[in-house]
This record gives C-alpha cells, structure tokens and sequence, in this order.
C-alpha cells in the first residue's frame, strides 16, 4: 500500500488504519472516479455488501457513522459550502451495485428529494413508518444527534423492520442529515427496490438553491 511505503494516503482522501490486531477494520475515504462532488468510503478488508453478516458482528465499525465524518469533503469538491440537510449517504442494494465489495456513496441530496425529505421529517419518529420519496415506497426512521456514532444505520435496519433480517442484501439504506426543531438528527431510509444511490447528486446542485 501506499501508506506503508510513502506515509501517503493518496490516492485516497482519507485513510483510517488501528494498530495490529485491529487494521483489518480500517476503511478508505476517496474520490470516485466518474467525478464530481462524489466520495466513496471502502472497508480496507474485503465485505461484499450489506448482507455481510460480519457488519453485525461486535467490533464491527460503523461506517456509516465514518461516511458521515467524511461528508466535509463535499464543499471542497463542490466549491461551495454544503449544508447539513443537503447531505445523503447511500449504500445500494446487492442486485444494483456494480462490485462486490461494501461501499458508501457520500454525495448531495437531490433537491427534490431534500424538500421532500424536510416535509417528511415532520413525521418520522424513532419507529420505522411508510414514506414515499421519489415515487418510490421507503421505510423511514428518526435518529437525533449530531453524528452517528451512537446510531449503527446497518444495526437499525436488521433490528428494526422484520422482513429486512433474513434479506439484508436486498435492502438499499439512505442517511440523509437533518435539522429537526428539537436539533441536529437524520432521516434513515430503507427499501428493497432500486439503488439509493439514485436519490443522491454529485453536481450538488442543491448547493445552489437558497
């Protein structure tokens, strides 16, 4: 690796490493190569997707919690502030990725997914409830706080909605940043259908908007 050679995270943005026995459960923030305000977080040790039953394994990292820590990125790639509610990480379903190993888009929010998330946040609670994004049905879920460090995404969903337990590899998952009344949180989103990765821009065009 280049890190072992040089002490360069390059080509990747980011690079988090532990010490022995524990470096397999580093990861990757880097650019993704089609361009734009788009980054990708890869686990530095081979997980397939979301039905990887060692992501529910203690000890396992939250790398949602670490995609989020990286979602900074996007104003520089943007070259315009990003807003926390502009924000959407996504990790897309087994029958819609493109490789077999875990990754997490980091990218902007679709704008009219934001709107329609910012309605439907008046709603969400902290029970997984029906919404409807983009036409598509998705199964919704509150979480509050500032990061994700406390709140496992993966966790929620195989614990929370029965019929995702036995099919994690089907399941696409959304985070999407918030400001509620009460404070900073998140909108989780969850569905067995297309890639959630379709509800993210890498132009950051919401960025733009007031």
């Amino acid at each position: 690796m280049h890190w072992s050679q040089q002490h360069s995270a390059r080509p990747c943005e980011r690079l988090f490493l532990p010490e022995a026995p524990h470096a397999s459960e580093g990861f990757a923030v880097l650019a993704d190569r089609k361009g734009g305000a788009h980054f990708l977080l890869i686990p530095v040790k081979t997980v397939a997707g979301m039905e990887s039953p060692e992501l529910l394994e203690p000890g396992t990292p939250n790398y949602f919690a670490a995609a989020w820590r990286g979602h900074d990125l996007l104003s520089g790639a943007a070259g315009r502030p990003i807003r926390r509610g502009d924000v959407g990480l996504a990790l897309n379903p087994r029958h819609a990725r493109t490789q077999d190993q875990f990754h997490i888009h980091i990218e902007c929010l679709r704008p009219a997914v934001a709107q329609t998330l910012r309605r439907a946040a008046l709603r969400a609670t902290g029970v997984w409830t029906p919404v409807t994004i983009a036409g598509r049905s998705y199964q919704a879920l509150r979480v509050m706080g500032n990061d994700l460090d406390g709140a496992d995404p993966i966790a929620l969903l195989a614990n929370g909605v029965p019929e995702a337990g036995a099919a994690m590899g089907d399941y696409t998952l959304v985070v999407a940043g918030m400001e509620f009344p009460e404070g900073p949180g998140f909108i989780l989103l969850a569905s067995d259908g297309p890639a959630g990765e379709l509800l993210l821009d890498p132009t950051c065009a919401i960025a733009a908007t007031p």
